[in-house]
């Protein structure tokens, strides 16, 4: 019997391999994020603060704000079907998240070469204020999200 996911092309991969690991990250759901949309070297998730994220200066806590960051990252890279990490990162906070705003990260892949991925991630308020940017170094480890395809 043929495997279906042999002859999947590299969107319907993509959205397959998220659908994978978001059932899989109790981090990311547990924050309130959803992935907004995937696709090969991309993903865009939004992230609403909740009372909950803020700091003593009633901002959205920067761990909050990177975590949205990472995991846009994380479903970046992984978006080919790969097993693929963190290497390392870093983030500039530019703007204060508020209560109640909606965080949007937009990870984009700008370099991939064997297992070593380079992705920089926005991340803004619904108005399009740039609260923060992030880049990404990713590592292939092996193995797929989605089986029978490599």
């Amino acid at each position: 019997m043929p495997d279906d996911t042999m002859s999947m092309d590299p969107q319907a991969l993509a959205e397959a391999a998220g659908a994978a690991m978001y059932a899989r990250d109790a981090a990311s759901q547990g924050l309130g994020m959803t992935l907004e949309e995937i696709r090969p070297g991309y993903a865009r998730m939004a992230m609403r603060v909740r009372t909950d994220m803020l700091n003593g200066h009633l901002s959205c806590h920067g761990g909050f704000i990177f975590a949205l960051a990472d995991s846009a990252f994380a479903f970046a890279c992984n978006s080919h079907n790969q097993n693929t990490v963190g290497a390392g990162c870093t983030i500039d906070y530019l703007a204060p998240g508020r209560q109640d705003d909606l965080l949007t990260a937009e990870a984009v892949e700008r370099a991939l070469a064997g297992k070593t991925g380079i992705y920089d991630v926005n991340v803004v308020n619904q108005d399009g204020r740039l609260i923060a940017t992030f880049r990404g170094k990713s590592h292939r480890v092996g193995g797929t999200l989605v089986p029978g395809q490599a």
